[in-house]
């Protein structure tokens, strides 16, 4: 099973929707699904199908919360050493190609926020990145070819 990094943060919020939604969301949806039968025929109900395809989404949402807080791995990017790159530190990055920085999560899509792009801890890039510090250049694969780009600023 693959690791999934994240926060204390992360963590709580992934585990109260998951609470959330076995307990609250699974009544509400077995209500909707309970008056929709009541209509009638379910083969041309409407609201029948909608509600048992929200519940198709919700059980599978259920699922993929219950995977990634089973295999997540507690991080705390405050305790990396300062400039070095670890999961749930924000990075800046400048592609040799071009001189405009970039600001990226790097860590799980889980983790996102601010409307920060997220870099995957086990992506070509998030690979090289890893335990590098500001002022290195990486080179990584990319479909387009290999790619560089120096680590402009490390956040924690």
């Amino acid at each position: 099973m693959t690791e999934t990094h994240l926060s204390k943060e992360a963590i709580e919020r992934l585990s109260a929707e998951l609470e959330d939604l076995t307990t609250r969301g699974r009544v509400e949806i077995a209500r909707a699904i309970e008056a929709a039968r009541a209509l009638g025929d379910l083969s041309e109900n409407g609201d029948y199908h909608a509600a048992k395809d929200a519940q198709g989404k919700m059980e599978s949402r259920i699922r993929h919360l219950r995977a990634i807080l089973e295999s997540a791995v507690l991080i705390d990017a405050q305790r990396g050493p300062d400039g070095k790159v670890v999961a749930g530190c924000v990075v800046s990055l400048r592609y040799d190609t071009d001189n405009e920085v970039q600001r990226y999560l790097v860590g799980s899509i889980e983790e996102r926020r601010e409307d920060i792009p997220v870099i995957s801890v086990s992506s070509p890039l998030g690979q090289v990145l890893i335990d590098r510090t500001t002022g290195e250049k990486v080179s990584y694969e990319a479909p387009s070819g290999t790619l560089t780009v120096e680590i402009v600023a490390v956040e924690r």
